[in-house]
C-alpha cells in the first residue's frame, strides 16, 4: 500500500471513531470565537435572536463537539421531555457563500427531536434562516433578504419586514409549532435568545466531518453540511 492510500484509510478511521454519538444533553457547544475575517464578521453582525416555543417542542441543543461526537438525539416521542433546555448552553452554527452575486448568511439549529402537530415524532431536527445582503466587505452592509426554513427543508419566507430586524442588522425569529404542520421559523417581533455562533470554517475537521456525515442525523438534511448548503440557498433564494 502506497503512503497516500494509507494516510487516507488513517484519517477515514479516525474521523469514523471520532464521529460516536452522545447524550443529546454532553455535547458541548463551541464558544464564539473572535470574529477575524469578512465572513466572520459579518456572521456576527446578522446573527438571529432566536425565540422557541418550548411548551410544544424542544430548544435548540449543540448537534456536535470539538471531537466530532455527535448528539444523538432523543426518540420522537414523549412531547417535550428532556428537551426543554440544554444544560451546557446551545449554539447556532452558521456558513456563507456568494450565491447569484449576493452575499448568503445561512445560520442553523440543531433540535433532539422533531414534532409536528405540536407532537414528538422522530429523532433529530434542524432549523435554519438565511440573509442575503449585497456586501460583506461594505461598512454598512445591506440586507436584501430574509428566508426562514421548516423542518421539511422548505423556506415558506423570503422576504425582510423592517420590523423583524433590531437595528437593521438582527433578525428575530420565533420557531412555532403550527397546527397539522411541522415547525417553521417566522418573523417576530420581541428579542429572543441569542447563541453563539461557530462559522462552517471555525469548526474542527472532526466536526465538519460529522456533520457531513448524513449517517449522525437520521431523515433530517443538515443544512449547512457540503451536500446540503448550496441545495438549501438555491430553495432559500427569494430575489
Amino acid at each position: 500500500m502506497n503512503i497516500g492510500r494509507l494516510f487516507v484509510v488513517v484519517a477515514v478511521a479516525f474521523f469514523s471513531v471520532e464521529a460516536a454519538s452522545i447524550d443529546h444533553d454532553k455535547v458541548q457547544p463551541f464558544p464564539q470565537p473572535d470574529p477575524v475575517t469578512i465572513t466572520e464578521k459579518s456572521g456576527v453582525k446578522f446573527k438571529p435572536e432566536l425565540h422557541i416555543d418550548t411548551e410544544h417542542g424542544c430548544a435548540s441543543y449543540p448537534a456536535v463537539n470539538s471531537a466530532g461526537e455527535t448528539s444523538g438525539g432523543l426518540k420522537g416521542t414523549k412531547g417535550t421531555s428532556a428537551c426543554t433546555g440544554p444544560i451546557l448552553g446551545s449554539q447556532v452554527y452558521g456558513r456563507a457563500e456568494w450565491h447569484n452575486d449576493v452575499w448568503a448568511i445561512m445560520y442553523a439549529w440543531y433540535f433532539p427531536k422533531g414534532f409536528w402537530d405540536s407532537r414528538a415524532y422522530w429523532r433529530h431536527d434542524w432549523s435554519n434562516a438565511v440573509v442575503w445582503i449585497d456586501d460583506p466587505a461594505l461598512e454598512n452592509p445591506k440586507v436584501l433578504g430574509l428566508s426562514l426554513s421548516t423542518s421539511e427543508n422548505k423556506y415558506g419566507h423570503k422576504y425582510v419586514p423592517a420590523e423583524a430586524l433590531r437595528n437593521g442588522t438582527t433578525p428575530s425569529l420565533y420557531r412555532m409549532m403550527p397546527t397539522y404542520e411541522c415547525a417553521e421559523l417566522v418573523p417576530y417581533y420581541a428579542s429572543g435568545e441569542v447563541q453563539d455562533l461557530i462559522m462552517w470554517d471555525q469548526l474542527t475537521d472532526a466536526a465538519r466531518a460529522a456533520l457531513n456525515d448524513q449517517d449522525n442525523f437520521g431523515r433530517t438534511e443538515v443544512p449547512i453540511n457540503d451536500d446540503h448548503f448550496l441545495k438549501h440557498l438555491e430553495k432559500a433564494w427569494p430575489l
